[in-house]
């Protein structure tokens, strides 16, 4: 998923040229950190499902318990910075992040007692903990990303750093599913079903506690780690001259508020699809979840792709051959990295004749920012209509057509994060950081929807035909690129 934040943020700075690499690389660093750990609730989702005998939608209840903490978190942020003044202004941005690392770690490390007593709900507190770690993690790190050097490079600098957060979602199906599934899975006594029978994965591997205690013990010490170094690393300190307004003064303007359900279907939309991908290859074509999760990578994988190009697209360069030609080198670059990725950690035996399909949406994917032509409320619509297409295709066909098709909207998920908030927030002056607050706020779409797909999915006894759910929320999101992103108040006459 893209990162969140207040992009409002103002630095008072003195007149010379500052050096911030040190600064963006540690912070690179948490934004790849925080893919990687989003990422792995879906392969989470299927580990908890075996174990627990859940439902579709119970299942689901991973991802509301995550992500109902970012709006939550967001929710106590915005009232507490419309009341008092913005918390991070006071505490600092260095003290924010270090705050979110402490938590993010607390909750990775309840991983352990909750396998160890066997308690879903367990599961779900953890989760709910490590997502208000993550929450204050983000509030603190984009912004300062964004103003860690000049205002005209600040969009190209959070696409850089989402870049990477992309390339942890992409490793993190690999690597995670590599130590949940198979490594950590062979130690310790194979965990029982309610009649006694040892739990196995799809491929026959026995299941076990540690196949998921050790990885977040990892990833709690790896959080640790993290803040030692960024306790110990010189980060500039910045003041914001801006305004805090009180009440929800925001909400008069039009374009704000549409953009706040935005948001709500593109991060439900991309969520949702993820979430379940694991299970739905398997139920498609039969593959177990070793290998399903090898092809989750290309879903989280276009998003790092499409990003990288959209920071291309829509950068500095106007010399169109010269656009085009990095645009393709770093589309060929990022593919091969993905496979490789795949190839390796499936002991060399993934033909790349496996992943060829993918080649025709990434030439899809260049076309289609084509045709965006550098606009973000266009570029929007476009790939928003071309994900319907991609549903539409998924729900009508079978087999690795309908893998393929959804596998690829990654690709065209890439941009929407960045193009939303920025329509969503334009011209609204003193209440940019209220605003930026509210749209947080939205990504409570990543708790309702896949809950909602994965219930139609019970009902269908199947998730092929619950795409529908998702594609509802692309219709929206074409809707807000074509007029509802427009600036005005309500009321206005235009």
């Amino acid at each position: 998923m893209a990162g969140i934040g207040n992009t409002s943020v103002s630095s008072v700075e003195s007149g010379e040229q500052k050096n911030y690499t040190v600064p963006m690389v540690v912070l690179t660093c948490l934004f790849f950190m925080w893919g990687v750990i989003a990422c792995m609730n879906d392969i989470l989702i299927p580990y908890l499902k075996k174990i627990f005998e859940l439902s579709r939608a119970e299942s689901m209840l991973v991802q509301m318990s995550f992500f109902s903490a970012y709006f939550t978190g967001s929710l106590i942020y915005f009232l507490i910075s419309s009341r008092k003044g913005d918390p991070i202004e006071k505490i600092g941005y260095k003290n924010g992040i270090l705050i979110g690392l402490t938590v993010a770690a607390i909750g990775c490390a309840l991983f352990y007692p909750a396998a160890q007593l066997k308690l879903y709900s367990f599961f779900l507190v953890a989760l709910f903990i490590l997502g208000l770690g993550l929450t204050m993690l983000q509030i603190a790190s984009n912004p300062y990303v964004a103003i860690l050097g000049p205002a005209k490079t600040a969009s190209s600098r959070l696409n850089l750093s989402q870049g990477f957060n992309s390339l942890g979602t992409t490793l993190a199906p690999i690597v995670g599913g590599y130590f949940v599934f198979h490594y950590f899975a062979t130690w310790g006594q194979p965990l029982l079903n309610q009649i006694g029978e040892p739990i196995t994965t799809d491929a026959g591997l026995p299941m076990t506690v540690w196949g998921v205690q050790l990885p977040y013990l990892i990833f709690a010490l790896i959080f640790i780690l993290l803040g030692v170094l960024v306790y110990f690393t010189k980060l500039p300190v910045f003041k914001s001259g801006e305004t805090i307004e009180k009440g929800a003064g925001a909400l008069k303007f039009r374009h704000l508020t549409l953009g706040m359900v935005a948001i709500f279907m593109y991060v439900g939309g991309e969520v949702s699809i993820g979430s379940l991908l694991i299970n739905y290859i398997h139920e498609l074509i039969g593959l177990p979840e070793m290998e399903a999760k090898s092809f989750l990578a290309f879903y989280w994988g276009g998003l790092m792709i499409g990003r990288f190009l959209g920071a291309i697209s829509l950068g500095e360069t106007t010399n169109e051959t010269k656009k085009l030609l990095m645009m393709v080198g770093t589309a060929i670059a990022s593919y091969l990295v993905i496979y490789f990725a795949v190839f390796i950690e499936s002991d060399y035996t993934f033909p790349f004749s496996r992943i060829a399909p993918f080649s025709i949406f990434i030439v899809l994917n260049l076309i289609a920012f084509r045709m965006g032509r550098s606009n973000a409320a266009r570029t929007l619509l476009v790939f928003s209509i071309m994900i319907i297409i991609l549903l539409g295709v998924t729900i009508m066909t079978d087999g690795n057509i309908a893998m393929w098709c959804v596998l690829s909207i990654g690709l065209f998920n890439s941009i929407m994060w960045s193009n939303i908030f920025t329509l969503a927030i334009k011209d609204l002056g003193k209440y940019t950081s209220q605003g930026s607050s509210l749209l947080i706020m939205s990504i409570l779409g990543g708790a309702l929807i896949p809950f909602i797909q994965a219930a139609f999915a019970d009902e269908f006894g199947g998730y092929h035909y619950s795409f529908f759910i998702p594609m509802i929320c692309y219709v929206y999101l074409a809707y807000y690129g074509l007029s509802g992103h427009k600036v005005g108040q309500w009321g206005d006459s235009k």
